[in-house]
């Protein structure tokens, strides 16, 4: 699902028709899931009205599962989000209304009016990941945290779009092949083709940031291929962001979902600089017209000596309009859950000046050592498969196989707990929910596991073939295969399921000398035991007798 992200009327669709108790007025965007038109109400106020597609909503089930899914949407009530504030499912014409917003995406946004800079941009992060964490606090994912799925009120950033990804997700209602999303703002986890967690969103969070900083997409241009590609190897430029947001920004997009920092750590570090939760958001005049015409904005701007609303001093008229825009606005939403930012800081330094508070939890970028340590690990790790390969080929298969079954199944699982977590907090009974949900969860990740296997072995036959080529002995060529065998499950479709338990091993020993030393040794001593055993004794095929492979040396 991506609707096009302007929300200004662009051109006439549908006006003067009427769905439930709309009337459509004009056609404002347009995408998978359905048709958007500003809508007014029967009460006069005005909705961003979604009109869904036939194919959307096709059948009772659809419809049922699009009606328990708006369900947990309507609970979402944040200045931040455009939120859900009508839906009829059941409807002959099914619609979705929310909160119309009279402003540019943040896409178009920087297009024409350049980079968000200085306090702005931390006021725009803070906001964005404030109505993000909106969404997650009713158990629902974003899942496609993009610039055209955030449109810019004045300077504040409302999130829209949010979690009926979900309902497009389902794969009776998507094409074989079809990705939903923008290549450059999905976490690769998903693009690795594994389900989103709140992490993803984190991903996307940091990726739009960067937009917004930087007036570039973090990940580069060009084919989708090649930008997915940087997002897996995490490759992205950050040149303009300010140095500790740039610091943060950094950490969120680390390929690794376990590293990024949670959406609790980075609203720690951006709300003591940029919101405050002690001062109510003041209520919407309720205006009998709405005002959205450049000509009026520039009349209101004379009109009157734009000052705060908190401390009388001078303002950007600029703000000011685009404030009175979205305030005149009749639109039904709550601004109750609100918090409030603060444009007088107690001290005399500004936001963007004061040292700030470090993360309370996310662990630091790590520097060429930590980063050398791993992949001296990951390496030996990959040279230990490889001789226990040419040691005991049919058992080091098969243990090599197990071992990646279970590290996927144990991430799904913990994955899974996690999102129950997120949606309905800690529980005395998380363990034993665990343990029971365990085997089915080594259920399901036997087809993905053995997609993974078999795309590792087709490379690891590849290299037999070359050494076959080169005539090598057999030892070296069993050695060989091991070696891009491993390599090839640490980089495969689906791998990152193997990755990143792994990666709560090797990461922490790679971070303290001692520890790393004492792992390099015995991984040094295990590859140094197999490779004695293939010297003195040969390769040994058990529990096979016959030796495969006869007119290899």
């Amino acid at each position: 699902m991506s609707e096009l992200p302007v929300s200004r009327p662009s051109r006439p669709g549908g006006a003067g028709r009427t769905v439930g108790p709309y009337t459509l007025l004009t056609k404002i965007g347009e995408g998978g899931m359905g048709v958007v038109h500003l809508a007014r109400h029967e009460d006069g106020s005005r909705v961003a009205l979604k009109v869904l597609r036939p194919h959307i909503v096709g059948d009772d089930q659809a419809r049922a599962r699009l009606a328990r899914e708006v369900g947990s949407l309507e609970r979402i009530r944040s200045r931040w989000v455009a939120e859900i504030i009508d839906a009829d499912p059941w409807a002959e014409v099914p619609y979705v209304a929310t909160r119309y917003v009279p402003g540019l995406s943040l896409h178009d946004h920087v297009v024409e009016e350049g980079p968000i800079t200085g306090r702005d941009l931390l006021w725009f992060a803070a906001c964005l990941a404030e109505g993000l964490a909106s969404v997650h606090e009713v158990g629902v994912l974003h899942r496609d945290v993009k610039p055209s799925n955030v449109l810019m009120e004045g300077r504040t950033p409302i999130l829209i779009d949010f979690g009926l990804a979900r309902v497009a997700d389902d794969p009776r209602l998507t094409h074989t092949g079809w990705l939903l999303g923008t290549p450059g703002y999905l976490a690769p986890e998903i693009l690795y083709g594994e389900d989103a967690t709140a992490a993803s969103d984190i991903h996307s969070w940091a990726a739009t940031v960067a937009y917004a900083g930087t007036g570039g997409p973090p990940f580069g241009r060009g084919p989708a291929v090649a930008i997915m590609d940087r997002v897996r190897r995490g490759e992205h430029d950050l040149e303009g962001l300010p140095g500790r947001l740039r610091e943060v920004v950094d950490l969120a997009l680390d390929p690794e979902p376990a590293e990024r920092p949670t959406l609790a750590e980075l609203l720690g570090w951006l709300r003591p600089q940029t919101t405050r939760v002690d001062r109510p958001v003041p209520p919407p005049p309720q205006a009998e017209d709405v005002h959205t015409q450049p000509f009026a904005a520039a009349a209101l701007a004379a009109a009157v000596e734009p000052t705060d609303h908190w401390t009388g001093a001078p303002v950007d008229a600029r703000d000011v309009v685009a404030d009175e825009l979205a305030d005149e606005t009749p639109t039904r939403y709550q601004p109750e859950y609100e918090t409030q930012y603060d444009p007088e800081p107690a001290t005399s330094a500004l936001p963007w000046q004061l040292a700030p508070e470090p993360l309370p939890a996310g662990p630091a970028a790590p520097g060429m050592a930590e980063r050398a340590a791993r992949a001296v690990l990951w390496a030996g790790g990959a040279l230990a498969v490889g001789a226990g390969l040419a040691a005991y080929p049919w058992v080091a298969a098969v243990l090599v196989v197990l071992a990646v079954w279970l590290l996927r199944s144990g991430s799904l699982a913990a994955s899974a707990a996690g999102d129950r977590r997120l949606r309905r907090g800690r529980r005395w009974y998380d363990g034993a929910q665990f343990l029971l949900g365990a085997p089915w969860h080594l259920v399901r990740s036997v087809p993905t596991t053995a997609l993974l296997v078999l795309w590792s072995a087709g490379l690891a036959t590849a290299g037999a073939l070359v050494c076959y080529a080169v005539a090598t002995t057999l030892p070296v060529a069993l050695g060989c295969c091991g070696v891009v065998l491993a390599v090839a499950l640490w980089c495969g479709p689906g791998s990152s399921r193997v990755r990143s338990p792994l990666s709560r091993v090797v990461n922490p020993l790679a971070r303290d000398g001692r520890r790393w030393l004492v792992a390099l040794v015995v991984l040094v001593a295990l590859v140094g035991a197999l490779g004695w055993q293939v010297d003195q004794h040969g390769t040994d095929w058990r529990p096979d007798d016959a030796r495969p492979f006869q007119s290899v040396r």
